[in-house]
């Protein structure tokens, strides 16, 4: 994918990470597309990004998340990929962990990107991409994140399948497999408290090692040993 000139719609454009995705895409030359819960937040986004189409969305609401995806395809004439990037998190042991904590962690971090995943595959062609944030706890989940670990490997699961389904039709998947990362993420979790984390990895390294795996149409960006993002053309 050459990104100078790509429709991009980023499914979290207010987040630190989505906000740094935006950017790092704005600055290859990507024409951005900004979706996001809070609309204050979302407008002073759009501001840094002038012509950028916007959209609110719900991540109770998967209706909300594809009349993002149709409505920014709509005022850009297509989109060539569709990234979301983000999602909440809960600490604590899985019998003290509620059923609403459980079902809140599952709409935000699987359902919620799928849906703006599904729609883009029906309004994207050959050469588009769909790209999501997962994290390492998809592959390595972790005592005390039962939930959330879950949450993260469902979607995991989810774009594992699509990849297989979306060859035949030309559209490549990405999925973004970070460590943990300075995003104030830890510190903002819908219950418990997080346990103490070693210092997180930049951002701005993650998602400017994202625009590459775009480029180049890899499959799996992960985080080495060392915290180094490394991209891969084949997922494991």
């Amino acid at each position: 994918m050459r990104l100078d000139g790509a429709r991009v719609l980023v499914a979290g454009a207010t987040g630190v990470l989505g906000g740094a995705l935006t950017a790092e895409l704005a600055g290859r030359g990507a024409r951005p597309a900004l979706a996001g819960r809070d609309p204050a937040r979302l407008a002073r986004v759009a501001e840094a990004h002038p012509g950028a189409p916007t959209a609110v969305f719900d991540a109770y609401d998967p209706a909300s998340c594809a009349r993002a995806v149709h409505d920014t395809a709509a005022a850009l004439g297509g989109l060539d990929a569709v990234v979301t990037a983000f999602g909440t998190v809960a600490f604590g042991r899985a019998a003290e962990i509620g059923d609403e904590v459980a079902e809140h962690l599952s709409a935000v971090n699987a359902l919620a990107p799928a849906a703006f995943l599904r729609a883009a595959l029906t309004v994207m062609g050959p050469g588009s991409l769909i790209a999501a944030f997962t994290g390492v706890v998809a592959e390595h989940p972790q005592a005390g994140m039962a939930d959330y670990s879950a949450s993260k490997a469902a979607l995991s699961a989810w774009l594992r399948a699509v990849r297989r389904e979306a060859r035949g039709s030309g559209i490549r998947v990405l999925e973004a497999r970070p460590g943990h990362l300075e995003t104030g993420f830890a510190d903002r979790p819908v219950a418990g408290t997080a346990p103490p984390l070693p210092p997180g990895g930049d951002p701005r390294r993650v998602v400017a090692a994202l625009a590459d795996a775009m480029e180049a149409d890899a499959e799996l960006l992960r985080t080495a040993p060392d915290g180094t993002p490394v991209v891969e053309r084949r997922a494991r």
